[in-house]
């Protein structure tokens, strides 16, 4: 009581109150903004502290398994996307920020990119458990099929994908080496989904694929009578709600064409001054060769004039292990996985990141991921890779084709196409004109001249090339 009689100490009492009641209210005010904050933003966030190892981020196969038997395919659908995004998350060990789409709103999307482009897609998630390999089919009519294949377990899929790569990489492989696990993967994967994907007028397949298939080159998969590529344009994604949808502007894009030909301890890629030369003469833009292909000056490159099209002609390695064992070569350093936000292609955005040289290791989780996961951490709508390292000359008529088409081509998953047919069909090889026309004013190896007419069909050449990201 004789605190009340004093009016100074009371004074204090109240206004010692009064800040706490502030503090509070401000911290309550924070703590509100903060949760109210949008998870839609593709955005990121500082590195994962204490991350736990990415097996402990897998998908649960048995929940999986229940949804799926419960015939809540819906529910199925989001389980896998929200568990391929968290793999990303912790292979590049950064927050994906996005928004799980339910499988109505990824119909629209697909429904939406329809009326724009003219090309129909359909979104195929295949993801191998121990037991069996589910396969969902989500349509752009919001139809959702799903068929389990019990005879393709872990290991016999595995097996199969194993044989089909090794029959794919080797240019003096027969049919009959790669042919069968082909027609294998076709049967299990497309023949059951064949009629409703001819019913719904589809043209475009996207592959949202697990873990052991992410380095399958799809393209390759045969029916008996045709390749995949020949009914479908293809691509991968690592999950739809990471894919940048926006539709591409490539009217006006430019290229910034870079590369290298000779390395200090990787072998030498002679013809990339006759590729990076081709592309120029297609596309309006610049060519940055050997000493001037840098990080720095591809920054620099880009802060003049936002260039739409890069292309980076060198070795790329997608490794085993940690992010920090992938990287893209340039002239004077390896730019590792992990970095790939430094080249700064997501501002203003770049609408498709080539990479012509690449190799992915076979059947490595980890090293799938890099792959799958290259346009959403580069910062680009849409990579173009390759899964295993291809000639150089080959590379060379690939590439001068695919730029070729890209002027006229609907979507960019449909000029990779176009160009894969021309080259399994024998319509395109070195003696294309725009090719000839650099030879005369570029120096060349001589290799070039000598493959001028060899027949570039084996899908040694074109197969392993894929769309990575957003097809359209």
């Amino acid at each position: 009581m004789r605190s009340l009689r004093n009016p100074h100490r009371l004074a204090s009492l109240i206004m010692k109150h009064d800040y706490r009641a502030a503090f509070c209210f401000l911290l309550a005010l924070c703590v509100a903004l903060l949760l109210r904050l949008p998870l839609s933003a593709q955005t990121q966030s500082p590195v994962i502290p204490n991350a736990p190892p990415l097996s402990a981020l897998r998908l649960n196969p048995q929940q999986l398994k229940a949804s799926l038997d419960a015939g809540n395919v819906a529910e199925a659908v989001q389980q896998l996307e929200q568990g391929w995004r968290q793999q990303l998350n912790e292979y590049y060990g950064r927050y994906f920020r996005t928004e799980l789409f339910p499988p109505e709103q990824i119909a629209q999307g697909l429904r939406q990119t329809a009326s724009t482009t003219g090309q129909r897609s359909a979104l195929i998630y295949a993801v191998s458990i121990p037991e069996q390999l589910e396969i969902i089919l989500l349509l752009p009519s919001g139809q959702l099929r799903h068929h389990r294949v019990t005879e393709a377990s872990a290991e016999v899929l595995t097996t199969t994908t194993r044989n089909l790569r090794m029959g794919l990489v080797n240019i003096n492989t027969s049919t009959s080496e790669y042919l069968p696990p082909a027609q294998q993967l076709y049967r299990w994967i497309i023949e059951p989904l064949k009629p409703v994907l001819e019913e719904q007028g589809i043209t475009n397949l996207i592959f949202c694929l697990g873990g052991k298939l992410r380095s399958v080159p799809m393209a390759a998969l045969h029916d008996g009578q045709q390749f995949l590529i020949e009914q479908y344009s293809i691509g991968i994604i690592p999950a739809f709600n990471l894919l940048d949808r926006r539709p591409s502007q490539l009217s006006e894009a430019q290229v910034l064409a870079m590369g290298a030909s000779e390395f200090q301890n990787q072998e030498p890629l002679p013809a990339v001054p006759v590729e990076l030369a081709a592309i120029r003469q297609l596309w309006p833009g610049e060519v940055r060769l050997n000493q001037q292909f840098t990080v720095e000056n591809l920054r620099q490159q880009r802060s003049r004039q936002p260039f739409s099209l890069i292309h980076l002609a060198t070795h790329a390695d997608f490794a085993p292990g940690s992010v920090q064992n992938s990287y893209i070569q340039f002239w004077d350093r390896r730019l590792w996985l992990d970095q790939l936000r430094d080249m700064n292609l997501q501002a203003p955005p770049v609408e498709l990141l080539v990479l012509s040289a690449c190799r992915t290791a076979l059947g490595d989780t980890n090293a799938e991921l890099g792959f799958a996961g290259l346009a959403v951490q580069s910062g680009a709508k849409a990579a173009l890779a390759s899964l295993w390292k291809v000639s150089d000359s080959g590379t060379v008529a690939l590439m001068t084709g695919f730029y070729q088409n890209l002027k006229t081509a609907p979507t960019k998953g449909e000029a990779l196409r176009q160009t894969q047919l021309a080259l399994l069909q024998g319509r395109l090889n070195l003696d294309n004109p725009v090719i000839q026309q650099v030879l005369r004013n570029v120096p060349h190896p001589s290799e070039v001249v000598d493959m001028a007419t060899t027949r570039l069909s084996h899908p040694y050449y074109w197969s392993g090339f894929t769309m990575i990201g957003n097809p359209w």
